[in-house]
């Protein structure tokens, strides 16, 4: 291994990473179920999946480690990318989505990860990639700020056009291109990030993965245990089918593993128990759930004076 690169310091930081979650879960829905296996990859690698579900906060949260390794790229990760041809890989990260109960909570995904491809005789391709977002059912303006901010602050020790570039990434990655509308009110992401050096990037990619927490506990203490409606418990089960279609569709994480013969269960955690579709329906005009659709899924700068 390259001296500049440290696999197992990051191994380290997202499986301690995966712990403090892990924590946080367990103190905010105390009553929830917490199902956790280790796995095996046979092509080479494996992780440490857990899932908690039955509490009263979360109708499903996953909190997924892996470390897997190959000979071989899957296609996902070759595309567009000629020079990764003839070298094996590593590839490890955590990767989270938590699914609230309650449809005034908004389900939220994060993800930190690094990939190196090595070959005999030539030095390591390396980079990190990463972000998390926000998917809500019922906007607040107050949590969309917050959530932006948080980001922010992570990216701006950093250089100040990361927020900006990962920001608009972020929004443009989590589009449905085929409904032609965004999955949420976005966040921040970024992939194939290897600036100045290892320890920059890698400084980086735990200040991402540190903002989480701060960024969605507020949110969610603040969300869970508003009253609702049945119909607007039925909105949220539409507007879930948007997570599954992005997922199954465009998101390359979900690609990445099924296509290197990842643990199928642990790379499907991310979709919601509970999802209904309906056929050509459409929010009554001046209606919360039209609100959601035309002020909060559209690509806003939270952080302008203007939302201020």
């Amino acid at each position: 291994m390259n001296p500049t690169t440290d696999i197992s310091k990051v191994s380290h930081y997202l499986t301690d990473l995966q712990n403090r979650i892990t924590d946080a879960i367990k103190s905010m829905d105390p009553d929830a179920t917490l199902t956790q296996d280790s796995w095996q990859r046979e092509a080479g690698g494996g992780g440490l999946s857990r899932v908690f579900s039955g509490g009263s906060v979360f109708e499903q949260a996953g909190i997924n480690f892996s470390h897997v390794f190959g000979q071989n790229l899957p296609p996902s990760a070759t595309a567009g990318r000629e020079n990764l041809a003839g070298r094996g890989f590593q590839a490890m990260g955590v990767s989270l989505v938590f699914h609230p109960h309650n449809p005034h909570a908004p389900t939220t995904h994060c993800n930190v990860r690094f990939f190196v491809a090595e070959k005999d005789g030539e030095d390591p391709i390396w980079w990190f990639g990463g972000g998390f977002d926000l998917t809500p059912y019922y906007g607040n303006r107050d949590d969309c700020r917050h959530w932006h901010q948080v980001a922010k602050d992570a990216c701006d020790p950093f250089g100040d056009a990361l927020y900006p570039k990962f920001k608009t990434w972020c929004d443009d990655y989590f589009y449905l291109k085929h409904r032609d509308e965004p999955r949420g009110v976005g966040g921040i992401f970024f992939d194939d990030f290897n600036e100045k050096d290892f320890s920059h990037s890698f400084a980086f990619m735990q200040s991402v993965g540190d903002a989480f927490l701060p960024a969605y506990q507020p949110i969610i203490a603040q969300r869970k245990d508003l009253p609702y409606t049945d119909a607007q418990r039925q909105f949220q089960l539409y507007r879930r089918g948007r997570y599954v279609e992005f997922n199954l569709v465009f998101d390359r994480g979900t690609l990445f593993g099924l296509q290197s013969g990842g643990r199928v269960e642990s790379i499907l955690m991310s979709l919601p128990p509970m999802v209904r579709w309906q056929y050509n329906w459409s929010p009554e005009a001046g209606s919360a759930e039209a609100e959601l659709y035309d002020y909060y899924l559209t690509g806003r700068d939270w952080l302008a004076p203007a939302e201020s």
